[in-house]
């Protein structure tokens, strides 16, 4: 718990920093760019080396996929249910089912699992969270987005921004030839590195909170955060529980499946002029709840696969 007390610490330094106007607007953006860039290639070379390869390796890999594509299917029944308008439906089909599984995730599945659970979530990152942002989130943006939006980025485009995302580089590099020990200095490095992920996420994620919804928009609020905080990984566990996978790979899975909204899908949805302040307010709010949320299917997790 003390750990979890850490993140809440740096998540209200952050949220304090933005409300005294402490820091530049675009602190958030830079702090962010820094964790992209730095801390997150230096956890995955220090880390995903470790991985034993194995069956287990495969949950992380596929339930990201599973729970994206459950994620789309109720948000276009729900669209269809109640109507949602065109502007409604897209951002809805940004923000509701990519999870904030690194920035959120990676400090979370090390406070309860530890830094040997690393990799698991390492791996449902990189090839199923970020895939998706890169892959088919931008699609959809530029599908649903406003007329003053920007155009839609070409096949290359995508291709060349996935290429030379650093976390995928060092991801490549680990498996490739990362080792469980690197040469003194640079294991230092890394690990120093490493070490200002959390802190400095955290802190990214606090300075860039809103919690701004309208009374119209409360039951896509609703939806949006029941979907992704409670049914997404309910449904993984079930899964799970089903099928008698039971290992830390599957447990890092749920709690993955469990992470508020992405942020940066949340930006995504903002800059294509998709219902920015509903987004705002389920991206801010659902850090929050997320807090309380995260521990309790951490918890029951463990009664239900582990007891």
């Amino acid at each position: 718990m003390e750990s979890l007390g850490l993140i809440l610490a740096y998540l209200a330094i952050g949220w304090v920093l933005q409300r005294t106007h402490s820091l530049p607007e675009n602190s958030g953006l830079v702090l962010n760019q820094y964790v992209i860039h730095v801390a997150v290639p230096a956890m995955i070379l220090l880390h995903l080396p470790s991985l034993e390869v194995s069956a287990a390796v495969l949950t992380p890999i596929f339930t990201p996929w599973a729970m994206f594509a459950l994620a789309i299917g109720l948000v276009l029944l729900c669209s269809r249910l109640f109507k949602w308008g065109r502007d409604l439906t897209g951002a809805m089909l940004i923000v509701v089912p990519l999870g904030n599984t690194s920035f959120l995730g990676f400090p979370m599945v090390e406070t309860f699992y530890g830094t040997s659970a690393l990799p698991f979530a390492v791996l449902y990152d990189q090839a199923g969270s970020f895939l998706a942002l890169a892959l088919f989130t931008s699609v959809i943006a530029a599908h649903y987005a406003n007329t003053q939006s920007g155009s839609k980025p070409s096949k290359k485009e995508q291709a060349v921004a996935l290429l030379r995302f650093p976390p995928l580089i060092a991801l490549l590099v680990a498996l490739s030839v990362g080792q469980t020990e690197y040469p003194s200095m640079l294991q230092q490095l890394f690990e120093v590195l490493a070490a200002t992920l959390v802190p400095v996420v955290m802190i990214a994620v606090g300075f860039q909170l809103k919690f701004k919804v309208l009374r119209a928009d409360i039951p896509p609020f609703i939806i949006a955060l029941s979907i992704k905080l409670l049914v997404l990984p309910l449904v993984a566990l079930a899964s799970f529980y089903w099928i008698g996978l039971n290992d830390v790979a599957a447990q890092v899975s749920v709690l993955e499946a469990a992470m508020p909204p992405m942020i940066t899908a949340g930006a995504l949805a903002m800059s294509a002029g998709l219902r920015p302040r509903l987004v705002a307010g389920i991206v801010g709010y659902g850090v929050v709840l997320g807090m309380a949320t995260l521990p309790i299917m951490h918890w029951l997790t463990q009664q239900v696969l582990v007891a």
